[in-house]
């Protein structure tokens, strides 16, 4: 029996969820889940439940598409659905698989749903559960449990890694992009410069968030909404 790829659809349109649900309906290996009509609460059902595939407006209300990707960097593969092309090369930068523009043909849908069936299989045999990560300290590599981990702080062109076993952070070049391809869904970033451990998060206000270590990190205006649902 052929795999059955878990759909979300995220759109603040009622007219655009009836034509991507009736899309799905044409492809027998995929099954329409959830409705979201606007980007908080897509947020919320990608924290709650597991998707293989979600289909993604970009002009939305409280959260965009936009920046529902740049603060969700590991989801369930996307494919964009929107009447505007000004965004294609920022949603494609954010791993976005297909850009589809409204009126949506069923042809281009099955087209962009086999490119995002591709990724899901790459991504599902690459699917084990990491436990540390390898970092080059200094030119020899050293392994970290990921629980160990605190947070990571960017600077410049290095990294901060601070560690709850550590006194003084372990530094090593890179970016936080880079990085995070190596995190599990346990580590959440909340500012530009800054990704933390959510077992480590200890309170917040509205502008700053509190670790166990007692340190304390900025919270970015776009990160908001991960922290208020962490």
């Amino acid at each position: 029996m052929e795999a059955k790829y878990k759909c979300l659809v995220v759109d603040d349109e009622k007219p655009a969820h009836k034509v991507i649900r009736s899309h799905i309906s044409h492809c027998k290996e995929l099954e329409y889940c959830d409705s979201a009509y606007n980007g908080n609460e897509a947020m919320n059902f990608i924290r709650k439940q597991e998707y293989d595939i979600i289909f993604l407006d970009i002009n939305m209300p409280l959260v965009s598409g936009i920046e529902l990707m740049e603060t969700m960097p590991q989801r369930p593969v996307t494919i964009v659905t929107t009447a505007y092309s000004d965004f294609a090369l920022k949603s494609y930068q954010h791993d976005a698989v297909d850009y589809l523009l409204k009126p949506i043909s069923l042809s281009l849908f099955m087209k962009a749903v086999a490119k995002a069936k591709l990724f899901c299989e790459a991504r599902n045999s690459k699917n084990t559960i990491k436990s540390n990560i390898q970092l080059k300290v200094n030119g020899e590599m050293m392994d970290v449990l990921l629980d160990d981990i605190v947070c990571i702080e960017s600077v410049g062109n290095y990294l901060k890694i601070y560690l709850q076993s550590g006194v003084i952070p372990v530094v090593v070049y890179g970016s936080l992009i880079e990085i995070k391809e190596n995190l599990d869904e346990n580590f959440i970033q909340v500012h530009r410069s800054h990704i933390v451990n959510r077992s480590h998060m200890h309170g917040n206000t509205k502008h700053n968030l509190t670790l166990t270590d007692d340190r304390i990190v900025p919270i970015g205006r776009k990160y908001q909404i991960l922290i208020d649902n962490a």
